[in-house]
């Protein structure tokens, strides 16, 4: 299987390789960068496993990982993925976003998801997209909700995180026939 490039006026997504992950050390290594994830990233080691993780996932049809870079900045800022992918169901998972500070709140993060779900339901012929959120992440929560995207659901203390904590998680969800209405309300201007 491999992972599509998907682009656009402002961002271009493109496989996330054992190479080019050398990118993101330098973002990745940002204070607090993703706080609210149970992964760490923020030694080239740990970075490295993170993407050894994430090529796995591929190679069992499970992830498409990219690397994302801001055409507009003309700078390499982070990562995504889909997960989690159930081929049968035709259900998956948008995370593992995370995006240097200089890069959030310009509008990069929706265009990138913009990219994703239109390659989820129009190419893939996905049935629903979901997002998975830990419930103190009020910042990742309202994005996605601004994305179109509903409250489905909190998993109650369902995932250990590093320092011990048992985060619980909120599980969002867009479905394939709310996709048109989203894209030409929320998505507009894209």
């Amino acid at each position: 299987m491999t992972v599509p490039t998907l682009e656009n006026e402002r961002v271009l997504l493109t496989p996330l390789t054992i190479e080019n992950y050398k990118e993101l050390i330098t973002i990745a290594q940002e204070k607090d960068l993703i706080y609210y994830s149970p992964s760490i990233i923020s030694t080239k080691e740990t970075l490295r496993e993170y993407v050894k993780v994430a090529l796995k996932g591929l190679d069992n049809k499970a992830t498409l990982p990219f690397i994302i870079y801001d055409k507009q900045q003309k700078k390499f800022a982070g990562s995504t993925r889909f997960g989690l992918i159930n081929w049968k169901n035709k259900v998956l998972h948008i995370g593992w976003t995370w995006i240097g500070h200089e890069f959030q709140g310009t509008g990069l993060n929706a265009h990138v998801k913009f990219l994703m779900l239109s390659y989820a339901f129009e190419t893939l012929m996905f049935e629903k997209v979901e997002f998975r959120i830990d419930q103190r992440n009020e910042k990742s929560k309202k994005a996605v909700e601004k994305l179109g995207a509903s409250l489905e659901g909190i998993l109650r203390k369902d995932t250990l995180m590093n320092d011990g904590f048992r985060r619980s998680t909120c599980c969002y969800g867009i479905l394939k026939e709310e996709w048109p209405t989203i894209r030409s309300t929320i998505f507009k201007s894209f």
